[in-house]
């Protein structure tokens, strides 16, 4: 594990307020935070295995929830990306040059760590990348159609970041 690593063990957590972080830390201390989250989502595991499984689920929620938005044309995970220093999914729009048209090939990436994580942490980070198809910012707009897709999107974002915490400071225990 890189040095850096080590020294902010709440690096996802950058930016929520010091009383949320002072409750984490505490959960860290105790050894409960992986416990905790256990409890929450233990029950979540999902079937989304492989790249094809995985299309057919986005594909799904593209289809109900932004029927309108531009096709996807790949789907996958992406054992490259990695969560701090890239990012937990990624979104493009490759453009090509077919006959005399200009098309975009729509793709989104994400991180392999969703092929274990709970089915809720795999719907969070698939809206999130559907959401960019129509807003590239992370705006108001975004986050508006994020928890118009995903029910709760906020505190599984949340969840989210305290299970990144959780695995990689159980893993640094471990050693």
């Amino acid at each position: 594990m890189p040095y850096r690593a080590r020294m902010d063990p709440l690096r996802y957590l950058r930016g929520y307020p010091p009383h949320v972080l002072t409750q984490v830390q505490a959960l860290i201390d105790a050894g409960k935070l992986g416990e905790t989250l256990r409890k929450r989502y233990d029950h979540a595991g999902h079937a989304v295995r492989d790249d094809k499984a995985l299309f057919a689920y986005v594909v799904a929620i593209k289809d109900r929830y932004m029927r309108k938005a531009d096709p996807l044309n790949k789907v996958i995970y992406d054992n490259k990306l990695h969560v701090v220093s890239q990012a937990l999914g990624t979104h493009t729009a490759i453009s090509r040059v077919q006959g005399g048209r200009l098309k975009a090939a729509r793709e989104i990436r994400i991180a392999t760590v969703f092929r274990d994580a709970p089915e809720p942490f795999l719907e969070m980070i698939a809206v999130h990348e559907l959401a960019h198809l129509k807003h590239r910012e992370h705006d108001k707009g975004f986050y508006q159609l994020c928890a118009h897709m995903s029910r709760g999107y906020h505190q599984l974002e949340f969840d989210l970041r305290l299970y990144l915490t959780a695995q990689e400071t159980e893993s640094a225990g471990a050693r």
